[in-house]
């Protein structure tokens, strides 16, 4: 069965040399509310076609990282769940975080994508060859944007990025035949 997905040719090839994917967190992977218990605990909500995307991003040798202002037990586990190993939280000057992971995978900016929300993201959007975001973004984020998803955040947006990586790297063709036998 071949791909159903299309995405602008432009937009592939400003996308085919990416190898990491600095995500943001709360307004990506998340829904972007805010849910605490009775006693204080956060609460996150995580879509499951997000986390396969993340998984199939490993697989496909681009390293997903994530650079997140606020740090939570319930994002930790997640993120370990995933195999996520690229990880800064509670960090709110987020182009340095970003930087020590390039550093430490001997990458660079032209190599690096990254989808986010709001104007914490922007340093990182600033140095990324390729953007991407989810259409409740920020109106900078969005005007910055190379990639806007058709779903909302922390409901496949991550997803549709990944698929999108996926097909500029040529791994998804691959992806979704090994899915099929």
């Amino acid at each position: 069965m071949a791909p159903v997905l299309q995405f602008d040719p432009q937009t592939l090839l400003r996308a085919q040399d990416i190898r990491v994917v600095f995500f943001d967190v709360d307004g990506v992977l998340t829904d972007g509310g805010l849910y605490f218990t009775e006693a204080g605990e956060t609460i996150k909500r995580f879509h499951t076609l997000d986390g396969h995307g993340l998984k199939l991003l490993q697989r496909a040798g681009i390293v997903p990282a994530v650079v997140s202002g606020r740090d939570s037990a319930p994002l930790r586990v997640r993120l370990r769940a995933l195999g996520m190993e690229h990880i800064r939280l509670g960090t709110e000057d987020k182009a340095p975080a970003a930087q020590a992971i390039l550093d430490t995978l001997g990458l660079d900016w032209s190599q690096a994508a990254v989808m986010g929300d709001d104007w914490p993201d922007l340093a990182l959007v600033a140095r990324a060859a390729f953007v991407a975001a989810p259409p409740t973004a920020h109106a900078e984020l969005l005007a910055r944007a190379h990639f806007v998803t058709r779903a909302a955040a922390g409901a496949g947006a991550v997803r549709e990025c990944c698929d999108l990586l996926l097909v500029a790297c040529g791994a998804y063709a691959r992806e979704l035949e090994a899915a099929q036998r």
